[in-house]
């Protein structure tokens, strides 16, 4: 019987750039009776789809509301500028958000960077998808500043990217509702972190069958005369 027909399976959602291949890769080795559905999701909507019982867990970007979650956060992303392959940032081998102060910087509505003061002047108009804006970025009309593996998502042959050195980052992070905390969850968690096979995974471990009590002798052995020949009790 497969996992889907005695009802164990496990549901994976994933942001755009997050690449699950890998640990996707282990629980098949692990665990190959147990299907894993990979659910790709736009950021703003992993959370509600947590909240809403479509998956299991999910990779997400930080910050989010945490409320009746548990969050685990796993890596930060270099951010970097997107910019046509002629212009004139392609020269240099990085750049700082004072860099960006002449130019056009493309704000999309699905930014997953959170700035206190945004560099260079604001766009005309707000793209509702950063796949928008890197076309946007083609075109000419602005730059646009992304977590690294979005970049390589959106590659483009007329574009290329230089890391921001002083920009907010990106941190991605695994959450769950803690609510559903299953132990196909904690497996995945075991995986996620490293944890061998033989781990417990973060469960708690099955406490060992106590042994039968000895009853303690000397050390002196006392050698027994029963059973043998020509004996007289005395």
């Amino acid at each position: 019987m497969t996992g889907e027909e005695n009802g164990r399976a496990f549901r994976l959602a994933y942001v755009p750039g997050v690449t699950p291949a890998k640990w996707a890769g282990i629980w098949a080795e692990r665990l190959p009776d147990v299907p894993l559905t990979l659910i790709t999701t736009p950021v703003a909507e992993a959370i509600p789809l947590l909240r809403d019982t479509g998956a299991d867990a999910a990779f997400v970007r930080l910050p989010v509301d945490r409320e009746q979650l548990s969050v685990i956060p796993l890596y930060v992303e270099t951010t970097v500028v997107m910019v046509p392959k002629d212009h004139e940032m392609a020269a240099v081998e990085e750049v700082s958000v004072p860099d960006l102060a002449g130019y056009d910087v493309l704000h999309p509505l699905d930014d997953t960077l959170e700035w206190t003061a945004r560099p260079g002047e604001p766009a005309f108009t707000r793209p509702a998808t950063t796949a928008e804006a890197v076309e946007l970025v083609a075109s000419g009309a602005g730059l646009l500043l992304v977590p690294q593996s979005l970049a390589r998502l959106h590659h483009r042959r007329d574009l290329t990217y230089r890391p921001v050195t002083d920009a907010p980052q990106s941190q991605v992070a695994l959450a769950w509702l803690t609510e559903a905390t299953t132990d196909l969850v904690e497996d995945f968690i075991g995986i996620v972190r490293g944890r061998t096979a033989n781990s417990s995974r973060g469960r708690t471990p099955t406490p060992p069958a106590k042994k039968p009590a000895q009853r303690k002798t000397s050390g002196r052995a006392v050698p027994s005369n029963r059973g043998k020949k020509g004996h007289r009790p005395r």
